[in-house]
């Protein structure tokens, strides 16, 4: 569908006054074959894009608009959907039964294959139990080829998307099976644009607190993603904590690997499953940090395995350390990655930026 600007497709953003929204919108402005054409919104309606997000001031003549889903993916070739978990579930059949456009869904309410764990970890039962297998899971390092294929995109979870980045290479291997422990540490940002008790600045600058503990809602999206990958009988534990950052995730994982695992296959696995991915770095003379990744779709890997077998157990702890930005490539940066793959398009156009050091 063509457009007066010449760009191929047209897309719209439906939930765009929030920090992901902020970055869809980013990166869509910037893109040189989608036109962003309409951005939904129950806040600020009427008012231009640079209300919710100053970085905008003057990039657009667009205003948010209350309309329905439905109505906003009308004559959309593409809709991406940044409503909070729970609402997501009841928009996207009215858009499917109205619209022929494609979604890409950032909410965790399609990641699912098994509506009762659904049910557990968000708290309902799922409305539209029918439409889980017809959405593809978004993590292109995964799922590239199916993504390309796909209608619909359930876009991963920001936590699940770096966790699962640091394990995927065991799991590819046949190296990851049992107990898997992870430490997840995240900025403030991942709790959205409205300050609560525990995330307004002047508590979450000087504090570490963790929440949910073994209940994080990503667990299950986690387990299934690594067994699609070749993980065996997974049993993760894991604890988020919030940190004094605006962005970025580290995660420490911790998983129990045969005793005769050696550095070298470690390092082969590693190499072998991002050798070609053009968002996936492994640094080669230092461990992953936050701020080599914060601003940018890219993501660090790396590893450290214990000299020592524990003579209890006859296995050997590898640590699995990973960092993303959580509103890019922990949102709406591999949403794009995801469109972009949907469209048929290269999937690195908007997101090649490095971001900035420090």
């Amino acid at each position: 569908m063509g457009t007066k600007t010449g760009k191929r497709f047209r897309a719209a953003v439906i939930g765009g006054s929030g920090y992901g929204g902020g970055e869809l919108i980013r990166r869509l402005l910037l893109h040189p074959e989608v036109q962003l054409t309409r951005v939904a919104s129950v806040d600020f309606v009427g008012e231009p894009l640079s209300a919710a997000h100053p970085q905008l001031e003057g990039q657009s003549e667009l205003v948010f608009e209350k309309l329905t889903p439905a109505e906003a993916a009308a004559g959309m070739d593409v809709v991406l959907l940044g409503l909070p978990h729970k609402v997501a579930a009841h928009s996207v059949p009215d858009i499917i039964a109205k619209t022929e456009a494609r979604i890409v869904d950032l909410s965790g309410d399609f990641r699912l294959r098994d509506a009762a764990a659904y049910e557990r970890y968000y708290g309902q039962k799922h409305p539209a139990t029918a439409l889980l297998e017809k959405f593809v899971y978004g993590l292109p390092e995964l799922n590239r080829e199916a993504i390309r294929a796909a209608r619909y995109v359930a876009s991963p979870g920001c936590f699940a998307t770096t966790i699962e980045l640091g394990l995927l290479p065991l799991a590819k291997a046949g190296l990851l099976e049992g107990e898997v422990e992870v430490v997840g540490i995240t900025g403030s940002s991942g709790s959205g644009v409205v300050p609560t008790a525990t995330t307004h600045h002047p508590t979450r600058s000087v504090n570490l607190r963790t929440y949910k503990p073994l209940e994080h809602q990503h667990i299950p999206e986690i387990v299934q993603t690594l067994n699609t990958a070749g993980a065996k009988d997974i049993r993760l534990r894991f604890v988020p904590v919030s940190a004094p950052l605006s962005r970025g995730i580290f995660a420490t994982s911790f998983a129990h690997l045969d005793a005769g695992v050696t550095q070298a296959q470690l390092a082969d696995a590693y190499a072998a499953a991002y050798r070609d991915e053009p968002f996936v770095r492994v640094p080669r003379k230092r461990l992953p940090e936050v701020a080599a990744v914060a601003g940018s779709n890219h993501v660090e890997v790396g590893f450290t395995l214990a000299d020592e077998v524990d003579p209890r157990s006859g296995r050997r702890v590898v640590c699995a350390f990973s960092v993303t930005d959580n509103l890019i490539k922990g949102g709406a940066g591999q949403a794009i990655q995801s469109m972009n793959l949907l469209l048929g398009l290269d999937e690195r156009t908007t997101l090649q930026d490095p971001g900035a050091w420090p």
